[in-house]
């Protein structure tokens, strides 16, 4: 088992969105810029986690997403789940079906260890996530080399 790209980067967007959630709403290019993460696939994943509630979008200048819920009240688990990522270990998909049509010998030791990934990352939350040193360093970092990209014309502040 292990997760895709998908439930990966719908976390990672999300730790983003959180880090950053501070100055206003986060526009998805920063996230993008930010993580390399292209807009697109951003823009579908943001798509479900607004259906799902864990984020709201602000229109206009200086638009973009914002959490729906405080830090500490959005868990992993339930991003993950909002992207429909499965955490099912099982060959099978649960189904039961993983061998000639019936249960193989270790089906049943394979939900178990799905539902201990997913009760894991229902324990971590976005807050506890924030509040960790080597992310707060790493979030450092990726903000330094993101202005680093900026053109200097962009950078500059132009008077007429």
């Amino acid at each position: 088992m292990r997760l895709t790209t998908k439930g990966r980067y719908a976390v990672t967007a999300m730790l983003d969105l959180a880090i950053h959630a501070e100055t206003g709403p986060v526009s998805l290019n920063d996230i993008s810029g930010r993580q390399g993460i292209s807009l697109s696939y951003l823009e579908q994943l943001f798509a479900r986690l607004r259906r799902c509630g864990l984020v709201a979008s602000v229109r206009g200048p200086g638009g973009g997403y914002r959490l729906s819920r405080p830090h500490a009240e959005i868990n992993v688990a339930e991003i993950v789940d909002a992207v429909n990522e499965s955490m099912d270990a099982t060959r099978c998909n649960k189904r039961g079906d993983c061998q000639d049509g019936g249960e193989c010998l270790t089906h049943h030791l394979w939900i178990d260890l799905s539902d201990q990934i997913h009760h894991f990352l229902s324990g971590i939350n976005l807050q506890q996530l924030i509040e960790r040193q080597e992310i707060r360093n790493t979030a450092r970092r990726q903000d330094e080399h993101a202005r680093s990209r900026i053109p200097a014309f962009m950078s500059d502040s132009v008077s007429f």
